[in-house]
């Protein structure tokens, strides 16, 4: 999951353009792009498309926070209609998780992690449901407003130190669970470059994919969390000095030392190309009942 974009669940129209973008997956929100009216009309919506849809990438859908009132409604729309995966907003930690894993047995779920002061104390309990989740990711929007700050960046667009405590915890939280960790969105679309310098550092930082809020961004992200074949050349070459000396500890590949954490980096990268590879859907669409 390089990319994961996000469309507003009241508009159909997008849903089936966004599929056109390459995206890894889609996240058809029913959180906070749809207004309360619309919420009924949405999930119907959702629901259809979930049924309809080719399934060029995975369907998510980010359903409402557990103290909503919504999320019941929400689970009795969609997930006849077999989503992928369930994004659950404002969560708190593994109970969290829990909570919703009992609604829906057995459907994977993205917690955003960070978006109340009291997720942030939570974020080293989501190991305990591992087998639950289908990644971890973050927000800088709802935490802020939380809390009454003015801002969550800096005048140069960075984050403030705050948020990148939140971010950095997220990492190391995601990571700690063995799961994959989606970096946030970056709201600014029309800056691709700027983009393009955010999604770098996402995978520089160890984050293994990102949410889109515009199709515009996909490329740019998809590309960002795509090893250089430079990158595959070096993995593989390490793996296989290792594999021929299987005795050694360390070695010196093309003018630099080489020992265990390069080749479990190695085999990360070369892991994430073999998951990469087309395969049959692993949730297929449930007929309708």
């Amino acid at each position: 999951m390089r990319s994961l974009l996000f469309v507003p669940g009241d508009r159909p129209d997008r849903m089936e353009k966004a599929l056109g973008s390459s995206a890894d997956a889609l996240i058809l929100d029913l959180e906070d792009s749809v207004t309360l009216q619309a919420k009924p009309a949405a999930r119907m919506a959702v629901a259809s498309f979930l049924r309809s849809a080719e399934r060029k990438a995975r369907l998510f859908v980010r359903i409402n926070a557990l103290d909503s009132g919504l999320v019941e409604e929400d689970l009795r729309a969609v997930l006849d209609a077999g989503p992928n995966g369930l994004v659950l907003p404002k969560a708190e930690g593994s109970i969290s998780v829990a909570a919703l894993a009992a609604m829906a047995p057995d459907m994977p779920i993205l917690p955003i992690a960070t978006e109340t002061p009291a997720a942030i104390f939570q974020l080293g309990s989501y190991a305990a449901v591992r087998q639950s989740l289908l990644g971890l990711t973050w927000g800088a929007e709802d935490l802020p407003a939380a809390i009454g700050a003015t801002s969550a960046r800096n005048e140069d667009g960075s984050y403030t130190q705050p948020y990148e405590l939140a971010r950095s915890l997220t990492l190391f939280a995601g990571h700690a669970a063995g799961v994959a960790v989606i970096e946030t969105v970056y709201p600014e679309f029309r800056d691709l470059e700027g983009l393009r310098s955010y999604a770098r550092r996402g995978r520089r930082d160890g984050f293994t994919g990102m949410m889109a809020i515009h199709p515009s961004q996909v490329p740019i992200i998809n590309d960002a969390f795509t090893p250089t074949e430079a990158e595959i050349a070096n993995a593989r070459a390490t793996i296989a000095a290792f594999e021929a000396e299987p005795g050694r500890g360390a070695f010196q590949l093309d003018g630099r030392m080489i020992d265990a954490p390069h080749l479990r980096q190695a085999r990360r990268i070369v892991d994430a190309l073999r998951a990469g590879e087309p395969q049959q859907d692993e949730q297929p669409p449930r007929e309708p009942k």
